[in-house]
């Protein structure tokens, strides 16, 4: 029992990377974009939706049966500071944006 609750806290702690990803066909520029709260998990699960043959989007499901896993490309490590400076971008629009000074 103890054992347990012991991996069930160290899952809790694990910090799970979210925010804006993008999956790409490099054969025809399509691109897929969505937000997660869990990104990695998300794409395992478009991954494994895509090789079943059941992945909720049709025009994706058939692109990836047309050319494959291989012209897939998948970005989303950058995507939180690019969606951060869009934001900032945009909410400064007027230039009196004042940001509180971060932690440190």
């Amino acid at each position: 029992m103890k054992k347990n609750n012991e991996m069930k806290r160290r899952y809790k702690e694990i910090e799970m990377p979210m925010g804006v990803f993008i999956i790409r066909n490099n054969m025809n520029g399509k691109a897929f974009i969505n937000v997660s709260t869990d990104v990695k998990s998300t794409l395992n699960r478009f991954r494994f939706e895509l090789k079943k043959g059941s992945h909720r989007v049709k025009d994706t499901q058939n692109d990836w049966k047309e050319y494959g896993e291989k012209e897939e490309k998948t970005d989303y490590s950058e995507e939180l500071e690019i969606m951060k400076m869009i934001w900032l971008e945009k909410l400064n629009e007027n230039g009196t944006l004042q940001l509180y000074k971060k932690f440190g």
